[in-house]
């Protein structure tokens, strides 16, 4: 059985005094949190001076970057970090982490069951902070809250068992905020404060989770091509054209250089006329549709749904839906869920010399 501990209070500010103590006694040499700048802006930030934690703001439906990307800059370490961050990207981290993209060691990584995150433009025009007293009482009530991604409105993974801190957010009504310690050193860095028995019931979370199935399915459905095949495949990445933003804030696409921006995808004249030549038409710019099969194909199966990929998209093309939807496909033959632990091994990664013989009778 786990500890838990129950303070009575605002929740921001809870957090603050729990980082702010871990500070002082040395235990953290600075948190990872997403901060409130003058300007209303939300971005996430390094913090180590006590003096700076009034900016910090934990729990804010806003994701500016997935911080599973941000954790891996951080290791090796020296001293400890606590970061504060979503399931999605705390699931990221540990994908990262079997990747040998980052180390787990030197974090105290508090989650929270997570109600989504509004796009990033409603960081670029402020219009998430009118938003959120209905998307706390939907929060409360454990509903979806209006207009956030649909990543989030269909996500299934709320409570990751390997954080270290996990947060009851969703459907608390009470001013009391728990924080159900999941690992020994979270009982150790946590030490002086009053705990109880006590571990995190996920069927609490039940009648949000019913919402989001039901979200998933209209979801998936308006992306599926299993009877249309390539063509429908087309149809969605079509207006793709080809910044390969969604490749660069994807927390599971780690090259340094992709080889899809390498001299090998450099379509020079010579190139083109020679293509052209051939096919008589080519479209601008080239090779699309091969950059997200050639992305579905490594990755997908690791994704973790934190939407980010169809947020920078500036042609709104559903990418984290398809990829979803492929991911999970593809996993569940091997009952894999993605960032659910750091033992679980890749299945790309596994040899089994006897698996799938169906293929070759």
């Amino acid at each position: 059985m786990n500890k838990m501990i129950s303070i009575s209070g605002e929740r921001n500010t809870i957090i603050r005094d729990i980082i702010e103590k871990l500070l002082k006694e040395d235990k953290i040499s600075a948190v990872l949190s997403l901060r409130k700048l003058k300007n209303g802006t939300i971005d996430y930030g390094l913090t180590t001076k006590v003096e700076y934690l009034g900016i910090v703001e934990p729990f804010y439906p806003l994701m500016p970057v997935n911080a599973g990307q941000q954790l891996s800059s951080f290791t090796p370490l020296s001293k400890p970090i606590a970061a504060i961050v979503k399931p999605c990207e705390f699931r990221a981290f540990v994908e990262m982490v079997k990747r040998e993209q980052g180390l787990m060691k030197n974090f105290l990584i508090f989650t929270y069951s997570c109600s989504g995150v509004y796009p990033i433009k409603a960081n670029i025009d402020q219009s998430a902070e009118s938003k959120l007293e209905e998307y706390q009482t939907a929060a409360a009530n454990l509903t979806i809250p209006e207009g956030v991604r649909d990543a989030c409105r269909s996500c299934e993974h709320i409570h990751p068992m390997e954080a270290d801190i996990f947060v009851s957010i969703a459907g608390e009504k009470d001013n009391n905020l728990k924080l159900y310690l999941q690992t020994e050193q979270a009982e150790t860095m946590l030490k002086g404060y009053e705990m109880t028995e006590g571990s995190f019931d996920d069927e609490k979370l039940n009648k949000l989770l019913d919402e989001r199935k039901i979200a998933k399915e209209e979801i998936f459905a308006a992306v599926d091509t299993s009877e249309s095949g390539l063509d429908g495949l087309i149809d969605i990445f079509g207006k793709c054209v080809g910044c390969h933003g969604c490749n660069s804030v994807c927390p599971i696409c780690y090259c340094v250089l992709c080889d899809f921006d390498s001299f090998n995808y450099d379509y020079n004249r010579p190139i083109l006329e020679k293509e052209l030549e051939q096919k008589g038409a080519l479209r601008l710019p080239p090779d699309t549709l091969f950059f997200h099969l050639g992305r579905l194909s490594h990755m997908s199966f690791s994704c973790v749904g934190c939407g980010m990929c169809s947020d920078v998209c500036p042609a709104n093309i559903p990418v984290a839906a398809v990829f979803k939807r492929t991911g999970e496909n593809t996993a569940a033959m091997f009952d894999f869920v993605a960032g659910r632990s750091v033992k679980e091994e890749i299945p790309v990664m596994i040899y089994k010399e006897e698996e799938f013989p169906e293929l070759g009778e």
